[in-house]
């Protein structure tokens, strides 16, 4: 990955992926992908299971090498915030420190004055109902709470791309709801550049500005579709917008495409065996 630094982002890319692709062994997991995302676009990625999404996000967060290919990333000059922050689909925060303390931590190892890290977390802390439980360790949360607390850590950290690996997918639809919501809305207040990975259709139309459909064994870019919803969001008032309903089936035609070609292929592959 490399930075690049730009005086004036504003109207540009903040990411440029170029014949992106990675390779374990003789399986190719993602294939020769290229896009551009802009500054402060909520990109989502969907696709069959097993298409090389987390892979791809992987390599976008520096966790994985791409096997050939390039990433920019557009910073602003002199920006000393971190490239990027991820937030996974399991636990991530620690458990030995309080929902406090894994809020400040990234802030607190970029050595922040306290009083920044006291306005920015407790800001971030009031936005997802988490203040009177500053004080709990995770062992004391829901799985939605600490997955609030995760989404206030990487908000918190201010970094210049926020990537987001299926976060909600372990929680129950209620609170799948609400996160989807309270995520909506924190995002609003800054524009942050995100890229979200998720398996649901109805959560990547509630969330993006755009949606990239990958293709299953290998995972290429079969197409990316605009999200022609108005901002700002509500997550129920968009389920009765017709507009909703005639992109999750446009989507899911695409992706059900995938689904019956990759189990030809894995067939196929099975009687050779």
């Amino acid at each position: 990955m490399r930075s690049i630094e730009a005086d004036n982002i504003s109207a540009g890319h903040a990411i440029r992926v170029g014949n992106l692709s990675k390779r374990f062994g003789p399986v190719t997991a993602v294939d020769q992908i290229s896009l551009d995302i802009a500054n402060g676009e909520f990109f989502v990625i969907v696709g069959p299971s097993g298409c090389g999404k987390t892979t791809l996000l992987r390599i976008l967060a520096g966790l994985e090498m791409p096997t050939e290919g390039s990433i920019d990333v557009v910073v602003p000059a002199g920006s000393t915030r971190p490239v990027s922050s991820v937030v996974f689909q399991g636990d991530s925060i620690f458990p030995w420190m309080t929902v406090w303390d894994n809020a400040a931590y990234g802030l607190r190892m970029r050595n922040a004055p306290g009083a920044q890290i006291k306005e920015v977390v407790g800001h971030y802390l009031d936005r997802t109902g988490l203040t009177k439980f500053a004080g709990h360790y995770p062992h004391q949360l829901s799985g939605g709470m600490r997955q609030r607390v995760s989404i206030v850590r990487a908000f918190a950290n201010d970094p210049e791309i926020l990537l987001m690996d299926e976060p909600f997918s372990a929680l129950d639809a209620q609170n799948k709801l609400l996160l989807q919501e309270e995520l909506l809305q924190i995002w609003e207040e800054h524009k942050k550049t995100v890229i979200y990975i998720t398996h649901s259709v109805d959560e990547a139309v509630i969330l993006g500005d755009r949606i990239m459909i990958m293709t299953a064994h290998p995972g290429r870019a079969k197409t990316i579709l605009p999200v022609p919803l108005a901002r700002p969001r509500s997550v129920m008032d968009l389920q009765k917008d017709p507009i909703f309903g005639d992109l999750v089936y446009q989507i899911w035609t695409s992706l059900r495409e995938e689904v019956q070609h990759a189990r030809k292929l894995d067939e196929a592959r099975g009687c050779k065996a």
